[in-house]
């Protein structure tokens, strides 16, 4: 007994620190110096929840911005089903999937045959990425501008606006936040 409850006070010490005070100490932190990241970076319209800054949507109207595929399963970009497609690069499935976004691409954009940009046509790590390449974006806005009755200039310079650069000036790659995109795109539209 002398050894057992100095471990068993030593565990509910810990476990009340590290479960609970650590973490509500934390929460209440971050939103308070960090409300719209702590609260899920939401975008509203109107008072409209629409989406989040942090979680892709699935998008085939053909006069919006395409986003890179989920592997989340049945339902893309569900959150809950967080993962990559964990197929290697000789996987034939990977080939049918990237196969299969091609020929979507090809046929909403018959008169595009620049190469398709790669995060067009795989999924990312979490399988729920909000963002494409400035490459992504730029093929895209050929069917967009015809599709929308705009002119491809003032389409890429949305794109150009939403581009966001490398954190810190070196960390990631350059993207374009495709929600954030596609809300301007409509909002222009009326």
């Amino acid at each position: 007994m002398s050894t057992l409850r100095p471990a068993l006070v030593t565990f509910a010490s810990l476990a009340l620190i590290t479960g609970i005070l650590y973490p509500l100490a934390i929460t209440g932190l971050s939103s308070a110096l960090f409300p719209a990241k702590a609260k899920g970076s939401l975008i509203q319209i109107d008072g409209q929840v629409v989406g989040s800054r942090l979680i892709g949507q699935s998008q085939e109207d053909p006069r919006c911005f395409w986003g890179r595929l989920s592997a989340t399963g049945d339902k893309p970009y569900n959150a809950s089903n967080s993962g990559g497609s964990n197929l290697s690069a000789a996987n034939p499935d990977l080939k049918k999937g990237a196969d299969a976004r091609i020929q979507a691409l090809r046929v909403v954009d018959p008169g595009n045959s620049a190469p398709v940009p790669l995060d067009l046509v795989t999924a990312s790590a979490s399988g729920l990425d909000p963002h494409i390449s400035p490459a992504g974006a730029e093929y895209q806005v050929p069917r967009i501008a015809r599709l929308r009755g705009l002119e491809p200039q003032v389409v890429r310079d949305l794109v150009r606006r939403h581009t966001r650069g490398r954190s810190l000036g070196f960390i990631g790659e350059p993207c374009v936040n495709v929600l954030e995109l596609n809300l301007e795109l409509e909002a222009k539209a009326k």
